[in-house]
């Protein structure tokens, strides 16, 4: 699998997203049994946060994770309203207690709140120094709150990213491959299932002898400063994930998606799910 350097760590370029997961606890055991499977395909990026399922999908990989943490690049994320001085070293204890275990690789804002960026990075800063993260980033940043942050320690932004939503083309996608700031994509196969229809993908995956969900997730990788996170229970669709990462797409297989999602022409408000 095709790895990315994030923090100084070699990760792979497709992880597992654990968005919705814990919610049922009647699916709970199916959840464990595909983050392991995940692993076992390489995909050892695991990504998570306190707001999923109030912390039902922090335990599900807790328990997907038990016995083999050192294989996990972990990331989690802490609720805007928590991100206050007291409020992230709280919500950052509660999530390890959850993932059972003593640090998590990398700690994100989950989007912008009401305290100030620079009491939540020195926070970050402090959980970093006691051990109990080893790096921090942001999500659902646009440029100019990149801008406003100004932190070099910031590891990584995870927004947003399919043929749905590319407006982060226009100026976040190149803002951060100038800065070397890799870009985490998060829903890289779209939400509510219109790209998995999509006539415009399915023509390419059957060139591809691949899926419209493949073919979206290589679209994704394009650029070599993204990490798709996409969340996938079956076994059958982790190995289609995992396997996305051998296509390669030609300039008319672009010019395609192109056609059926047009590229940005201008600034557009950063697009959140």
């Amino acid at each position: 699998m095709q790895t990315i350097e994030l923090g100084g760590d070699s990760i792979p370029r497709i992880g597992q997203g654990t968005w919705h997961m814990g919610e049922d606890t009647g699916q709970r055991q199916a959840e464990i049994r595909a983050l392991r499977e995940g692993l076992d395909l390489g995909m050892t990026l695991i990504d998570t946060a306190e707001m999923y399922a109030e912390g039902g999908a922090e335990e599900v990989v807790g328990q997907a994770i038990r016995e083999r943490r050192d294989e996990v690049y972990l990331v989690s994320k802490v609720y805007p309203h928590n991100a206050s001085a007291k409020g992230v070293q709280a919500a950052c204890e509660r999530s390890l207690r959850r993932l059972g275990t003593e640090t998590i690789d990398l700690y994100l804002l989950h989007w912008r709140g009401q305290y100030p960026l620079s009491e939540t990075v020195k926070a970050f800063e402090r959980l970093r120094e006691q051990g109990k993260i080893l790096r921090w980033g942001v999500s659902n940043f646009d440029v100019d709150d990149l801008a406003e942050l100004d932190a070099p320690a910031c590891a990584t932004n995870q927004v947003l990213y399919n043929p749905e939503a590319r407006g982060i083309e226009y100026d976040l996608l190149p803002w951060q491959a100038q800065h070397n700031m890799p870009l985490m994509a998060y829903c890289p196969i779209g939400q509510g299932g219109a790209l998995l229809h999509s006539a415009a993908l399915q023509r390419i995956a059957d060139k591809h002898s691949a899926t419209p969900a493949q073919i979206a997730l290589t679209w994704a990788l394009r650029h070599p400063g993204v990490i798709a996170i996409p969340k996938a229970v079956s076994l059958n669709h982790l190995k289609q994930n995992a396997n996305a990462d051998s296509i390669r797409l030609d300039e008319d297989d672009l010019a395609q998606i192109d056609a059926a999602y047009a590229p940005p022409v201008r600034k557009q408000g950063l697009m959140m799910v």
